[in-house]
């Protein structure tokens, strides 16, 4: 098994052999990296680079790194596309990419800031945005969707049902979950039993914060989220939400989310003080599963710093494939599990702020 761990100073290859495992090899040296992402049905590496000078700049590898092509056009929202303020959208920042499904030939999906979802038909072509989405009624004419943390509403979670490619879910921060079932023609929002406490009506239909939203690849009626209020599962495909988790007791609030996607009963996050401290609580370093669909959480710390422990896991920087395990932190320590989470060992202490992990099986 082999890691792409995306930071901000690079996108670094780990892999394994005989003596354990070590950086391969380095992309981008310098740049800041915020999203790494493999299409696993066409094998295509993306990587999303946030220049400071340049904005948002995205290149693609058809031959696992060794040569990197740019997205010559990059995703651009129409001159009559405008914001709340009433101000003209252009893209900030590159939240999502996801793979288009197995029965459409080539594709990809883009989420981004501010609240734009764009999909292309090749990764040649250009980046369309979904117009339906961006005109939808909550945003336009409502005013729901705002910022969480940044200045504008962004599109972080892309959920493509396996056995149906028409049919997607979007996670919003700020706006909640929305679905299609007509490939982006229409959308409807799927937050009923979320709760968003910092609005005037916490059980409002629009304005709801994923962190991060996963979908079960064996039962894609079960689907996974990390909100900003709490850890919350759907089993009917978004027509209700239940939260698993209470306020005052960990774990409730994070980003990262991790699942089994062969046992629908099982998942990993990673908790979080409030957004206003950002450190993990009481300074110690904890993944928690649950073995029984989120009835109960066991605290995991075997080889995580229980002591002084500063580390913030984002959305993308936690990812897991059947007992295999790893996660990246703000401060750049990268930790591995191969025993579903009953021990870590650090990979690195000396990483850049880690933004993307991803995975790729052997």
């Amino acid at each position: 098994m082999r890691i792409l761990v995306g930071t901000s100073k690079g996108l670094i290859l780990w892999e394994k052999d005989e003596q354990g495992w070590s950086i391969s090899q380095v992309f981008f040296e310098g740049m800041p990296v915020s999203l790494v992402y493999v299409d696993e049905l066409s094998g295509i590496w993306w990587a999303s680079l946030a220049h400071r000078h340049w904005g948002q700049k995205i290149q693609y590898s058809k031959d696992e790194g060794k040569s990197w092509v740019s997205v010559v056009e990059m995703p651009r929202y129409p001159s009559d596309a405008v914001l709340s303020s009433g101000k003209r959208a252009k893209l900030k920042k590159i939240w999502s990419i996801q793979q288009r499904g197995t029965d459409i030939d080539e594709g990809i999906w883009l989420g981004t800031e501010p609240g734009g979802l764009f999909f292309n038909s090749a990764s040649e072509e250009k980046f369309q945005l979904v117009e339906a989405l961006w005109n939808h009624p909550s945003r336009v004419d409502e005013n729901q969707w705002f910022g969480a943390g940044r200045d504008h509403p962004f599109i972080h979670s892309i959920l493509v049902d396996p056995r149906d490619s028409d049919h997607i879910y979007i996670g919003v921060s700020c706006a909640g979950v929305f679905e299609t079932t007509n490939r982006g023609k229409s959308w409807r929002p799927k937050n009923e039993g979320l709760i968003a406490a910092y609005l005037p009506n916490p059980n409002a239909e629009v304005g709801h914060d994923p962190h991060a939203m996963q979908l079960v690849r064996s039962q894609p009626d079960v689907i996974w989220q990390q909100n900003h209020c709490g850890i919350f599962k759907t089993i009917n495909g978004g027509g209700e939400w239940q939260r698993l988790s209470e306020p005052g007791i960990t774990p409730h609030y994070g980003f990262a989310l991790a699942i089994d996607h062969e046992n629908s009963q099982r998942a990993w996050v990673i908790p979080a003080m409030s957004d206003e401290e950002r450190i993990a609580p009481g300074l110690q370093l904890k993944v928690y599963r649950t073995e029984d669909g989120g009835k109960s959480w066991e605290g995991l710390t075997r080889g995580l710093p229980q002591q002084f422990a500063f580390d913030i896991v984002f959305r993308h920087s936690f990812a897991g494939a059947g007992n295999t395990l790893v996660f990246g932190s703000t401060t750049g320590n990268l930790f591995l599990s191969e025993d579903a989470g009953d021990s870590w060992e650090v990979l690195s202490n000396y990483l850049a702020r880690i933004e993307s992990v991803v995975l790729l099986p052997d």
